[in-house]
C-alpha cells in the first residue's frame, strides 16, 4: 500500500484533486453505502475536502479539513474499498486493490478540469495561484509551477489578507520619494517578504524596509533568504523595538504579534516617527488584566478565561483610542478567522490630523478610569497628548 499512500500524500500536499470516487467494498451489507465521492469545498475561506457516502436510496455528507484528507483516504483504501478513480488537475489515477492488498495504480491524462471553487480563489487574490512567486515558493507555500500547497493554503490566504489590507492604505503613503518600512518582530517574515514583493515587484515603488527580531538565527535565516531573491532594499537586523534608533524618519510601521507591551512600544515609535501607516496585530495582551479593578463588571471579570479575553479587547481599544488622539485614523479589523488563532484583530491607523481632540479625550479618559487602567502607551506618550 505504500506506493497508494505515496500518491495520496501528494495530492494532500499539492491539494490537486479535483474529484475521487472509490468504490467496490470488501464487505457489503443492506445498510452498506457502495461508494464514496470525495471532492474539495471551500468552507469559512478554507480548504476541505466533502464526502459523499452513496447508498441504495440516499446520500449523506461529511465535511473533513484539508489535514485529515490523507488519513481518512487511506483508511477507506485500507479498511473498505478496492477501488478508486482519483481524478486530478495533471492525471487520472485508477487504483485497484487485490484481495491480498497488492495494488495497481494506473496513471492516464487528465479527463477533469478544475470546477468553480479554483477559479473563484484566483480571481480573489492579489498574489494569484497558478503564478510562481519566488519569495512563496523559497518560503514552501507554493511550488514551482504556483500551486499552492494544501497544508499552506491557510498561510496563503493569511498573507494576501495582510496585502489587501496593505493596498487600501497605498493612497496615504508618500508618492515622491522611496518609502521607508519598518517591521518590528518580524520573524520568520512571510508577511515582511510579501510586502517587499507587493510594492517593490508589483507596484515598481523604491523601498527601504527593515526586519527587526530578536532571534539571531531567524534573522540570519531571512536574510539570506532576502539575498537569494535578490531583494537589495530589504535588510534584516538583530535588535529589541525599545533600542532601535537608526532611522528618524518611517513611512510605514508594521508590527505583529509583539508580545504585551512591546505592542505599545512599537506604536510609540510608530508616533514618534510620525509614520503615515500602521498596521499592528497585538499578541498576550496581559497589562490591563492585572489592573482592571471595576465592582459593575464582577460578574465578567470574576471568571478568569472571561476576563482575560475581555482585557486584550479593552487593551486595543485603548490603543485605539489612543492612536485616534496622537492624530491618526484608526480601525480595528478581523485578520485571520478565530477558527485558526484567538489574535485576530488588526489595528489599522492612519495619519489623519483635524479630529475632535477634547471630545476624544472625555471619552478615553471616561472608558480609562472606569477600568482602573494605567496603559503603557499613554504614559510612553504622555508628552504628545492632550491634559484634559
Amino acid at each position: 500500500m505504500e506506493s497508494l499512500r505515496n500518491l495520496v500524500h501528494q495530492l494532500a500536499e499539492e491539494g490537486t484533486l479535483i474529484s475521487a470516487t472509490l468504490s467496490q467494498r470488501r464487505k457489503t451489507g443492506e445498510t452498506s453505502y457502495t461508494k464514496v465521492v470525495v471532492k474539495p469545498v471551500e468552507l469559512k475561506k478554507s480548504l476541505h475536502y466533502q464526502l459523499a457516502y452513496h447508498y441504495a436510496n440516499k446520500v449523506t455528507h461529511e465535511n473533513i479539513a484539508a489535514a485529515l484528507f490523507e488519513e481518512r483516504m487511506m483508511a477507506m483504501f485500507e479498511d473498505t474499498f478496492r477501488q478508486g478513480l482519483l481524478c486530478t488537475v495533471d492525471a487520472d489515477y485508477q487504483v485497484l486493490i487485490s484481495k491480498k492488498y497488492k495494488v495497481s495504480i494506473l496513471k492516464k491524462s487528465p479527463s477533469k478540469k478544475p470546477g468553480a471553487l479554483s477559479h473563484n480563489r484566483q480571481k480573489q487574490y492579489i498574489l494569484e495561484e497558478g503564478t510562481p512567486v519566488p519569495f512563496l515558493v523559497e518560503l514552501g507555500i507554493m511550488n514551482t509551477d504556483g500551486k499552492v500547497f494544501a497544508k499552506k493554503y491557510d498561510k496563503f490566504r493569511q498573507i494576501n489578507r495582510f496585502l489587501e489590507m496593505v493596498q487600501d492604505v497605498i493612497p496615504h503613503l508618500p508618492e515622491d520619494r522611496p518609502l521607508t518600512i519598518v517591521d518590528f518582530g518580524c520573524g520568520k517574515s512571510y508577511l515582511t517578504f510579501a510586502l517587499y514583493h507587493y510594492l517593490s515587484v508589483q507596484q515598481r515603488r523604491e523601498l527601504n524596509i527593515v526586519g527587526l527580531d530578536l532571534k539571531a538565527d531567524v534573522i540570519e535565516h531571512c536574510g539570506t533568504l532576502a539575498r537569494n531573491l535578490h531583494y537589495d532594499q530589504l535588510r534584516f537586523l538583530v535588535g529589541d523595538i525599545a533600542d532601535y534608533d537608526e532611522l528618524s524618519q518611517v513611512d510605514m510601521v508594521v508590527t505583529l504579534h509583539a508580545c504585551d507591551t512591546a505592542t505599545d512600544a512599537a506604536l510609540e515609535k510608530a508616533v514618534r516617527w510620525g509614520a503615515s501607516v500602521i498596521l499592528s496585530v497585538p499578541c498576550c495582551q496581559h497589562e490591563l488584566f492585572k489592573q482592571i479593578e471595576t465592582p459593575v463588571l464582577e460578574p465578567l471579570l470574576s471568571h478568569g478565561i472571561l476576563k482575560e479575553r475581555f482585557s486584550a479587547l479593552a487593551t486595543d481599544a485603548i490603543r485605539a483610542k489612543l492612536l485616534d488622539l496622537l492624530g491618526y485614523k484608526t480601525q480595528l479589523l478581523e485578520f485571520i478567522d478565530m477558527e485558526h488563532t484567538p489574535k485576530n484583530i488588526l489595528i489599522r491607523a492612519v495619519k489623519s490630523p483635524g479630529a475632535d481632540m477634547e471630545r476624544l479625550w472625555r471619552e478615553y479618559t471616561a472608558f480609562r478610569d472606569f477600568l482602573s487602567a494605567d496603559p503603557y502607551l499613554e504614559k510612553a506618550c504622555r508628552d504628545l497628548l492632550p491634559q484634559g
